[in-house]
This record gives C-alpha cells, structure tokens and sequence, in this order.
C-alpha cells in the first residue's frame, strides 16, 4: 500500500481537525433578513477558524508526504 497506517491516522486527524474549524465557522444567521448581526464578525470565525483549518491542511499534507518509520 502506498500510506502506511501511520499516515492514514494522521489523514483522519487532518480530516477532523478541518471539520472542527469549519464547524467553528458555522452560526451567527439571523432569523431578520433586515437586521445585521455583528456576531458574524466574531473573532472565533476571523481567527480561531481559519487557523484551525490551516492546521488541518498542513496535518493533510504531512499525512501524504511523510516517510514514518514502521514499527515492527
């Protein structure tokens, strides 16, 4: 197989730690298409989300690219 299991357990990880920061990015609707809501502007949706969505993708490419050693 071309991915050890190793890799394949940091590709879930990647995949979940992507899914946390797009769950983070969800919320914040309102109910009054007239009325604004400053929560859409939360720093957990500028900030934390993003990052944590990065992080994910560098776990990803972590995952694919890297050579770990078996263990026996």
């Amino acid at each position: 197989m071309a991915l050890g299991p190793r890799n394949i357990k940091f590709m879930i990880a990647g995949l979940l730690i992507m899914a946390a920061g797009f769950l983070l990015l969800s919320g914040g609707g309102s109910s009054d298409p007239d009325v604004f809501n400053y929560a859409m502007f939360d720093w957990r949706r500028l900030v934390a989300a993003p990052i944590v969505i990065v992080a994910g993708i560098v776990l990803e490419i972590v995952a694919i690219m890297g050579r770990f050693k078996e263990e026996e």
